[in-house]
């Protein structure tokens, strides 16, 4: 079992995860988070942290596409280790649908 960053996370991106991870498994896009499946350890500190709930499980039905993309682009983005600052809009998108198809970035975030 791994954890993956969902939808939610999308314009949201608050980070709070990035802090309590005790390996350092997040990966920043430029409007997004996602989590390394090898590196990640299954502890589950980061789910509860999220505050748009964009972490989940990938033992949850659905969630194929998102173990997808998480594992893509944690190969091409930099490892994030410390919280930044959210997205100014990130209050207003947080809990909007269809994020992926209008809002989704492949560009790569700052890291840390």
């Amino acid at each position: 079992m791994t954890y993956v960053v969902t939808e939610a996370c999308i314009r949201c991106k608050y980070m709070d995860c990035v802090e309590v991870c005790p390996v350092d498994c997040f990966y920043e896009g430029e409007n997004m988070l996602v989590i390394h499946p090898d590196e990640c350890i299954d502890c589950g500190v980061c789910e509860p942290e999220c505050p748009a709930e964009a972490i989940k499980p990938d033992t949850e039905p659905s969630l194929e596409k998102w173990l997808g993309v998480n594992a893509e682009y944690a190969k091409q983005w930099p490892n994030i280790t410390q919280k930044g600052e959210p997205p100014a809009d990130a209050k207003e998108m947080d809990g909007q649908s269809d994020k992926f198809e209008k809002y989704f970035s492949p560009k790569p975030g700052s890291g840390s």
